[in-house]
């Protein structure tokens, strides 16, 4: 599958490090998780969750659910990208979409869906985001209103023809 297009907000960009190379001579299923984790990273500094502000506020965020399709293999050294796209948000949640894209070549090699909560690190319990950083969500989802439902988003595992089933 060629992309013409990328979709999203890019949140991030890397090259598939040696040590992410598995058995099969590509991209371990782990790192894509990492690269994606990266990626989060990248879009909380924009919303303003920074070291300071886990260091300060003592608030960041949990993943409680996370759902990854694999498209396409990388290879060693291979350049990819990350977009995000802002699917839904509330006073303590925030649930996106992210792809992540060859760098070069322009394809789609793998998606990712997020659901993720605002916590008190003294706590460990989930709270509101402080107004600052609902403001910065709200102006990213802002510029993302003309983008359409993601395929593939809450998608399901099934075997279509199963020779057994639980």
């Amino acid at each position: 599958m060629n992309d013409a297009k990328m979709i999203g907000t890019v949140v991030g960009q890397g090259s598939v490090q040696a040590e992410w190379i598995d058995i099969n001579s590509h991209m371990n299923v782990a790192y894509y998780v990492l690269a994606f984790d990266f990626g989060i990273d990248d879009l909380w500094t924009q919303f303003g969750i920074t070291d300071d502000y886990l260091e300060h506020e003592k608030g960041s965020t949990f993943a409680v659910e996370c759902h990854i399709e694999y498209k396409s293999e990388l290879l060693l050294g291979d350049p990819y990208v990350i977009t995000s796209q802002l699917l839904a948000y509330d006073e303590k949640r925030v649930h996106q979409f992210q792809r992540m894209y060859h760098a070069e070549r322009k394809h789609l090699v793998a998606t990712a869906e997020w659901m993720n909560l605002h916590v008190s690190l003294e706590t460990r319990r989930v709270t509101p985001w402080p107004a600052k950083i609902l403001e910065s969500i709200g102006a990213f989802a802002a510029t993302q209103h003309d983008q359409t439902r993601p395929e593939g988003l809450g998608k399901k595992m099934v075997v279509k023809k199963p020779l057994y089933t639980l």
